[in-house]
């Protein structure tokens, strides 16, 4: 990709049967205050509660302040237990209106931000959940009114499994204010788009050259002498988190996905979805430095635009899984492309992972999470490409100050000891290696995906939405 243009990523590198443990939050169904006005009057504190590293909501990963992740073992969605599910959505209650479902709900994000100034700072459960949304499914800017609104299926909430608030009728976990503003802040008014935005976990040079060098050493050991020697070997993988701070909890949220992802392509976690196929069953004797490489990149249909593209849509189920080979030095650890040539494993892996992707988040609620974050910074990109900051003169005087807004709470992750899967083909013992995700925010919005609006119902759509609203309302339904 040229250094010249605008995109970010989400990045990371994982290994495929030389894995690391997935951490996973415990099953949490908290019995919150059902007095909203209380709530309410808690907001700072909720707010800061919510970017604590203690948080239960992390996408299912622990970090002590060394920043090392640990493992914590979790059930799905599609394992829990109906009963405690209702249990816990009785007994968390919301205002009537918020609570309806609805097909397209509104939020004016310079309205959001001006009723939090005005409140003294003070953010709503409604705003932290960004008044229920599932999915950002649309961005529209009102020259009139000079309001940047987003817009989304939308309906009450409830915590739910691992600590995530989820909707009452999907499950499914609802969009989050911090998230949002994370990807706005790596799309702010008046600076350069963040490039590229992501994680990785890495071995070390030192760390592939001495795994070749056990590998060739190794003669015949039993599978645990094995799995020993390549974890002593490989050593503590380094994590790194590029284009949004290490101290959020989206960077968190990209990790947690990262190590799930790894786990269920070696079988090591139980994903009960039909037709999906585990990389570790599906793999073939390869040499011994081979890397497999996994990408999740933006799966749109398309992105359709009105013709002024003062509003957007978003098509399609917004991520998929792609593979790439690599080779790793015997003598450097460095990674060469093995272009065009795919492992089995590789291509039937990414292949129904994708296929299969709505269903595994239903149960995986961190890939879901992915997917709206994906959302969110393909949305953002487009806001500061079209100029909506400076078309409305919003410059996010609240939600782009770190100290009014604090976001950056969180132990950062750092490293993690990575945990030994090992496949025996024949005779041979292998250890595949694989890794990445990539996702281009700007290509989603250049020419061959964005399409435009020629039957008008973006444009309608927008026209439905009004703006003729009393001062203090920030949410609105579209009937």
């Amino acid at each position: 990709m040229q250094n010249n243009r605008q995109f970010f990523a989400l990045h990371w590198l994982f290994f495929c049967a030389i894995t690391f443990p997935l951490v996973m939050g415990s099953v949490l169904f908290a019995q919150q205050n059902n007095n909203q006005n209380n709530q309410n009057n808690q907001n700072q504190n909720q707010n800061n509660q919510n970017n604590r590293n203690d948080d239960p909501n992390r996408g299912g990963i622990a970090i002590d302040t060394n920043g090392v992740l640990s493992r914590d073992v979790t059930l799905d969605v599609g394992q829990l237990n109906l009963r405690k599910i209702n249990i816990a959505r009785a007994s968390y209650t919301l205002p009537r209106d918020i609570s309806a479902k609805s097909l397209t709900r509104c939020i004016s994000l310079n309205r959001m931000e001006k009723s939090i100034i005005e409140a003294g700072g003070a953010i709503t459960n409604e705003m932290m959940y960004l008044a229920g949304l599932q999915r950002i499914t649309h961005v529209f800017y009102f020259p009139e009114s000079k309001d940047i609104v987003i817009a989304g299926p939308a309906e009450g909430w409830f915590p739910g499994y691992e600590g995530t608030m989820i909707g009452k009728e999907s499950l499914q976990p609802v969009c989050e204010l911090q998230h949002l503003i994370t990807a706005l802040r790596a799309y702010a008014p008046n600076k350069e788009g963040a490039g590229i935005v992501g994680c990785s976990i890495d071995p070390t040079a030192e760390g592939n050259v001495r795994l070749q060098q056990f590998q060739a050493q190794a003669g015949r050991l039993t599978r645990q002498q094995f799995a020993d020697g390549v974890q002593k070997s490989l050593g503590m993988q380094v994590i790194q988190v590029d284009g949004i701070p290490a101290t959020t909890h989206a960077a968190q949220m990209m990790v947690a996905a990262d190590y799930r992802m790894k786990r269920i392509g070696l079988g090591m976690d139980t994903i009960r979805v039909q037709g999906l196929r585990m990389f570790i069953n599906h793999t073939v004797q390869n040499d011994t430095n081979a890397l497999f490489r996994w990408y999740f990149v933006p799966d749109y249909e398309s992105v359709i635009m009105t013709e002024d593209r003062t509003g957007i849509q978003l098509v399609g189920d917004g991520v998929k899984l792609v593979g790439e080979n690599e080779l790793v030095s015997e003598t450097t650890g460095e990674r060469t492309v093995r272009s065009g040539i795919l492992d089995p494993g590789t291509r039937e892996f990414t292949r129904t992972f994708t296929q299969q992707y709505p269903q595994i988040a239903k149960q995986a609620l961190v890939f879901a999470q992915l997917r709206n974050w994906v959302d969110m910074l393909i949305c953002a990109a487009h806001i500061q490409r079209e100029d909506f900051y400076g078309k409305s003169g919003w410059s996010m005087e609240f939600f782009g100050n770190e100290e009014k807004y604090p976001l950056e709470t969180f132990v950062a992750p750092k490293e993690v000891e990575p945990v030994v899967g090992i496949r025996v083909i024949g005779t041979r013992t292998l250890t595949p290696v694989g890794g990445g995700i990539v996702i281009d925010a700007e290509q989603a919005l250049d020419k061959e995906h964005a399409k435009s609006d020629t039957d008008k119902k973006i444009a309608n759509t927008q026209a439905k939405i009004g703006l003729n609203l009393p001062e203090n309302v920030w949410w609105w339904d579209v009937r």
